[in-house]
């Protein structure tokens, strides 16, 4: 059974941070790289960050540098600090597994999401 439970989203003036999480079953978390991806409203989803099992990280270039991606294997529970935030970072924000070879479209279950709001 794949359960992925995101939190942490609100409403935050742009510079601000905030900090997600994801509860992931743990069927799937300990043999998957993981990511982070956005979907803003009238838009696709779009992956953000990924992290492989072993940490290794990789960032999509619109927040490389403020957001930073982490794993805790023990935990089955993947973060994301995001700082710096934009208004163009507004979007609802989930977790799923990550591969070169699958893309958002392709995945087929997803949590609620977290929903961050960013200010001018």
């Amino acid at each position: 059974q794949v359960q992925l439970v995101e939190s942490g989203g609100g409403l935050v003036q742009a510079g601000g941070s905030l900090r997600l999480s994801c509860s992931a079953s743990a069927n799937i978390f300990s043999i998957n790289a993981m990511g982070w991806y956005r979907q803003a409203p009238g838009k696709r989803r779009e992956l953000i960050a990924s992290i492989a099992t072993g940490g290794s990280a990789n960032y999509r270039d619109s927040v490389k540098g403020r957001f930073t991606i982490s794993r805790d294997n023990a935990k089955n529970t993947l973060y994301l600090q995001m700082n710096n935030l934009k208004p163009e970072d507004t979007a609802v924000y989930y977790c799923n597994t990550f591969s070169d070879y699958v893309g958002p479209d392709e995945l087929d279950y997803w949590g609620q999401g977290t929903q961050v709001t960013v200010s001018a």
